[in-house]
């Protein structure tokens, strides 16, 4: 089964094609300049997701396939949920991940929380379309806590701040291998792959 992923981030795409390559083809739109993914402007990640995922769907290149959008972010409560929504923007809207991070920590920071109240989960909803309809979403979380400093260089965004709960690496630390069994967007694309194999039968 073909499945079009409505993003042209190359690591959500890396991550998507690894956990889903056995029983689907993954293809996203780095290959389609002119699709216009719209603007995040819903209030959660399920309305976003949606968003992206309709939009695709209902253009020419998405045309009778089936589209699938994510949208995900961390979610800080020493920042009252914060950055949310905003995790991929925290900083400004052309802001690096560095840039993203910096910005969390030193937020932190000027709000002295010790490290026991740094608790913060990743959240993940996709949403998957055909021809201008929502057909579902499902979703995933990771919990985990806030380090500083970062540590490790893989992953990407708030990976390298991120340490999920029973272990001691942070998301940027971890083999992909690992990361993918246990990571947020990892238990929504299991639930995704449930989804599809009911919609298949």
């Amino acid at each position: 089964m073909d499945l079009l992923l409505a993003t042209r981030n190359r690591h959500k795409s890396r991550e998507f094609r690894e956990l889903l390559s056995h029983d689907f083809k993954v293809m996203d739109l780095s290959s389609f300049p002119e699709v216009v993914i719209p603007d995040e402007t819903g209030r959660t990640f399920e309305e976003n997701a949606s968003l992206k995922a309709v939009a695709t769907s209902q253009d020419r290149r998405g045309k009778r396939q089936l589209v699938i959008a994510d949208d995900s972010g961390l979610e800080v409560d020493a920042l009252d949920g914060a950055p949310g929504i905003y995790s991929a923007r925290y900083a400004g809207e052309k802001a690096s991940d560095k840039e993203n991070v910096l910005k969390l920590l030193g937020d932190l920071r000027r709000r002295n929380a010790p490290a026991e109240k740094r608790t913060a989960r990743f959240r993940c909803v996709i949403a998957l379309a055909k021809d201008g309809r929502v057909l579902g979403t499902v979703g995933g979380v990771a919990e985990g806590t806030i380090v500083d400093p970062p540590r490790g260089t893989d992953g990407f965004g708030y990976d390298p701040v991120f340490q999920p709960d029973r272990f001691e690496q942070t998301f940027a630390e971890m083999a992909p291998d690992l990361k993918n069994k246990i990571s947020h967007r990892a238990k929504a694309i299991m639930a995704l792959r449930q989804a599809l194999r009911e919609l298949k039968n």
